[in-house]
């Protein structure tokens, strides 16, 4: 019998799930996952700082660092390709690490301090979804919602900008605007999830989902309906796992029940290794009868 607590965090890791789903879909098809993997792991300096400067552990104030260090990273991307020789994945390797580092750095300083031992930052590395607050999860649904709603608002614009960037710009669609909603909503996915899901692994959540959908469907609504039901469902049944299992993080659980569907899909799907054994078999055939 699930305890009714369980039932909510079940509940808001799978929005999370399918939240992450639906803005994977389009940030992978923009080629901009690896943006969201520097945006995950730039989260932990503001979560640190935040705390440093505040010395609360009130998740509002956290999540806001978090998001002003990810969007942050961001930019610092954005401004490094196009103002140095450096092409977009040397710059992302570069200010993960770096924003990364930095929030190491801020999380050793906290622990050392007189609150370090209550201020239990260290949870937001791997995620502690299974053990969320009631607090903790009005704000996983309200935020959730709002990036499902506003992705599903913005569906078709974003389809045009993907699939034929010149023509949405020749029909007056503003192209600049409509990209930094789509890295508003990813930082704000990432910073919705880090909580549940930890800084290291989130991105992860953004990516496997949509990789899994990819080998199914080229269609990009079935892409997106697939993306999110497979984040839902890692969501729920690695939560599930991590709650009946006392000392097992979320988020990996979360991660590997993911990585799971994906093996499954790269194996099974119209695309897998299984179909195509099968065609070079049959087309091997055709050539000896021929």
């Amino acid at each position: 019998m699930l305890s009714g607590n369980l039932l909510w965090v079940l509940s808001g890791t799978m929005l999370l799930g399918i939240a992450a789903g639906i803005t994977g879909t389009f940030s992978f098809l923009q080629k901009q996952s690896l943006v969201g993997d520097a945006a995950a792991h730039a989260a932990l300096p503001g979560i640190a700082l935040a705390f440093l400067l505040t010395g609360q552990k009130e998740l509002p104030i956290l999540m806001l660092g978090a998001g002003i260090t990810s969007a942050l990273s961001v930019y610092c991307i954005q401004w490094i390709v196009s103002f140095s020789k450096l092409k977009a994945d040397a710059a992302i390797g570069l200010v993960l690490t770096v924003f990364f580092g930095v929030g190491i750095v801020f999380l050793t300083v906290v622990n050392r301090s007189p609150l370090g031992n209550q201020s239990g930052l260290n949870s937001f590395i791997f995620g502690k979804a299974a053990t969320m607050t009631k607090a903790d999860l009005l704000w996983l649904f309200m935020s959730a919602i709002i990036i499902i709603v506003v992705s599903l608002l913005f569906y078709k614009e974003w389809k045009l900008l993907i699939f034929d960037p010149v023509y949405a710009k020749g029909i007056g669609l503003p192209i600049e605007m409509l990209k930094a909603t789509l890295t508003v909503l990813i930082v704000m996915t990432i910073v919705t999830g880090i909580q549940a899901v930890g800084v290291i692994l989130m991105s992860a959540l953004l990516i496997i989902p949509t990789a899994s959908a990819r080998l199914w469907t080229n269609k990009l609504s079935s892409m997106l309906i697939l993306s999110a039901a497979i984040g839902g469902i890692a969501g729920i049944a690695g939560t599930f796992i991590s709650a009946i299992r006392t000392g097992l993080s979320t988020g990996p659980i979360i991660v590997l029940v993911a990585a799971g569907i994906f093996f499954i899909s790269y194996f099974i799907s119209p695309t897998g290794q299984i179909r195509q054994y099968y065609r070079k078999r049959q087309f091997r055939k055709q050539g000896d009868v021929g």
